[in-house]
């Protein structure tokens, strides 16, 4: 493994619960599933594994219920080569939870009851600060309070670390914590709702970059789905396309991009090298079911790119 630089990532750990169905319900309406599992997920535990499996040094800063569930899940995180030791078990808490339902078009629709993750308050995240300002990169999510997020950027940004922010689930951000962001990753939605511009065409993520520069922002990557990544360095923008593959379900798609985007730059690969390193990993994770066990692993990743050619 080349690893030259440390990463943390800050956010979310679930225990999801994810049905097959061959289309939703509508509200008052029962409808039979085809499969049903237990994964591990949460958008900041997805992003860690994917970073883990993909080969980075990282440290993951997060909080898990005093329950059995957590317990697991930690234990699952170290086998995927992540640095547990700042992941809590809070007394009290139950571990977080998402309700997944995937129709047949592997789309879905996701309720969440945060539990522990709403306990990684800006106290916990200051007991952390050295692991933050110990590395290279932090990568966050907003599946933990905002507040900590915040909390958690300005530590990094004392220390030169470099701030990654994937603005997901979409909400409105303030310009001091956009400000503090060196590059951020949203989808079409996430960027509309922090630009105001409808995000259809690659001159619309162009309009949408520049605005995300103007907020304070250096690189931008919008997330186009099957069209793959709008990147946009200081306002020079490029469309890198992704890979074309069978979709099973596109959970945790976004998440393993994220995790294998930042080991890529951390090994200090170009940014285009590094954005189809991610679009490799997310290609191989969008066909196996569930989020966490869908990552995959650096020589998966490895031959794949290799069979591309």
């Amino acid at each position: 493994m080349k690893n030259t630089g440390k990463l943390a990532v800050l956010g979310s750990i679930n225990a999801d619960h994810i049905l097959n169905l061959a289309q939703f319900p509508r509200p008052g309406e029962t409808v039979i599933g085809k499969q049903y599992q237990v994964a591990f997920g949460g958008k900041g535990a997805n992003q860690a594994v994917a970073a883990g499996r993909s080969g980075a040094d990282i440290s993951f800063i997060a909080c898990v219920g005093h329950d059995d569930i957590g317990e697991r899940i930690r234990r699952q995180l170290a086998d995927d080569r992540i640095d547990v030791a700042p992941v809590i078990a809070v007394e009290g808490e139950s571990t977080g939870v998402a309700l997944i339902f995937v129709n047949g078009e592997g789309e879905n629709t996701i309720g969440i009851y945060a539990g522990a993750n709403a306990a990684l308050t800006p106290e916990r995240v200051a007991q952390h600060q050295q692991v933050i300002a110990g590395a290279d990169a932090l990568l966050m999510q907003l599946e933990s309070p905002l507040d900590s997020v915040l909390a958690a950027a300005r530590i990094a940004h004392q220390n030169q670390t470099r701030v990654i922010l994937n603005p997901a689930p979409a909400t409105a951000l303030s310009d001091e914590l956009l400000s503090l962001v060196d590059m951020i990753t949203p989808n079409e939605t996430e960027a509309q709702i922090l630009t105001g511009v409808s995000v259809k065409t690659d001159e619309d993520a162009a309009k949408a970059a520049t605005v995300l520069h103007a907020k304070g922002i250096e690189s931008v990557l919008i997330t186009l789905g099957s069209r793959g990544v709008w990147l946009s360095e200081q306002g020079n923008g490029q469309r890198i396309p992704g890979f074309h593959v069978e979709a099973v379900d596109t959970i945790a798609a976004g998440d393993t991009f994220n995790g294998a985007l930042i080991t890529a730059l951390l090994e200090k690969k170009p940014m285009a090298e590094s954005v189809r390193f991610a679009h490799a990993a997310a290609a191989i994770a969008v066909t196996r079911h569930g989020a966490q066990p869908s990552v995959p692993w650096r020589e998966e990743i490895d031959s794949f790119l290799q069979s591309q050619g």
